[in-house]
């Protein structure tokens, strides 16, 4: 196991920048603000809010992927990043197949997932599109030769994605519980982006915990002749079941990958939801939110209060709102009976933003 440990000079300069006209944006916020981004400097130290990166094996994504780390200077000068506007600041939700065995279930799963996303990305509005059947997308589609479960084709996704993407949109992120793969000659892939389109397709199916064993119940009991076009065979097809855990992924995904839609690339600073990952394990150490520096870069680009934006995700962990209060919701979940969000999993991050809101509102 290696630990990335930068000096305190390292990330001075990724999070403050030496350019002039970036210190004196930095010099805006609060000094609550500052002295909650600074903690940084300190990463691993006994009370710490930020670890440093540990990389257990070379599998994982830093020593498997290298890229030129990007601090704020390199984020704010990107020329091709995307910043919302006035005209185009929604967040769009796709759902394609069946999330869920419970119709009414799968409907409070994604609204879930569409509340969560409008408390992260706190000042823009994030929407559900209606659900989609994989038929609709006229998708191609395999079996697996190794996991021996059904697999759907990315580019085929983004193209229906762009088709379907609405004028207001700033990005628009399809979520299915079905395996995906981007070529014939991949075993597989989490998710695929276009990043200059403000489009992406992501799947939750590997994140069951029974995913890679031999008794995962997406695992075709026969050999299938596939004929493409028929989509008969996702008709009833297996999906894990709605657990705190897979609430858990799925939020982390979810944002890891809107993030890239503003131009955050992977982090590779602090322990953050922005660090690349190469397998389940690697993305379950990831934390739930963004070290300092990422958290700089998405700020700067909504212009949002932190203390309120972490009010928000605590509000989300904490409450599960009645139909009636949810803006922007699914229509379905009006007059369905809740069933309760299973927020276990995020014990550790509400106890994180109880820390941080303390520093912001100290005085």
């Amino acid at each position: 196991m290696k630990v990335i440990q930068h000096s305190v000079e390292t990330l001075t300069s990724a999070l403050v920048s030496g350019r002039q006209d970036l210190a004196k944006l930095y010099s805006k916020y609060t000094k609550e603000e500052r002295r909650l981004l600074e903690y940084g400097f300190h990463q691993g130290s006994p009370g710490s809010l930020f670890q440093p990166i540990t990389v257990h094996s070379d599998s994982d994504w830093i020593p498997a992927h290298p890229e030129e780390p990007q601090d704020f200077e390199s984020f704010y000068r990107d020329p091709y990043r995307k910043t919302p506007n006035a005209s185009q600041n929604t967040i769009y939700i796709q759902t394609i197949g069946s999330f869920g065995e419970t119709g009414v279930q799968t409907d409070e799963y994604v609204e879930w997932l569409r509340e969560y996303c409008q408390a992260f990305f706190y000042g823009l509005s994030v929407k559900l599109l209606p659900v989609v059947s994989v038929a609709e997308t006229r998708c191609s589609f395999r079996v697996n030769s190794n996991s021996h479960n059904l697999q759907i084709l990315t580019g085929d996704l983004l193209q229906f994605l762009g088709n379907r993407k609405p004028k207001d949109a700033f990005c628009i992120v399809g979520i299915t519980m079905i395996d995906l793969y981007p070529k014939d000659s991949w075993n597989f892939v989490f998710g695929q982006a276009s990043l200059s389109m403000g489009m992406g397709v992501f799947s939750f199916a590997r994140y069951d915990d029974n995913f890679y064993t031999r008794n995962y119940a997406g695992r075709l009991k026969k050999q299938l002749r596939l004929k493409q076009g028929d989509y008969s065979v996702f008709e009833g097809y297996y999906t894990p079941p709605i657990t705190s855990t897979l609430l858990l992924r799925s939020c982390k995904t979810m944002t890891h990958e809107i993030g890239h839609m503003f131009g955050i690339k992977h982090c590779q600073w602090l322990n953050c939801v922005m660090q690349g990952s190469n397998h389940l394990e690697e993305s379950d150490r990831r934390p739930l939110d963004f070290c300092p520096i990422c958290l700089r870069k998405l700020q700067v680009s909504i212009s949002f209060n932190i203390a309120e934006r972490y009010k928000a995700l605590l509000h989300w962990m904490e409450q599960d709102p009645s139909p009636a209060a949810r803006p922007g919701g699914a229509s379905a979940c009006q007059s369905a009976p809740l069933f309760p969000k299973p927020t276990e999993a995020f014990h550790t991050s509400k106890l994180w933003l109880c820390r941080c809101l303390d520093i912001l509102e100290k005085r």
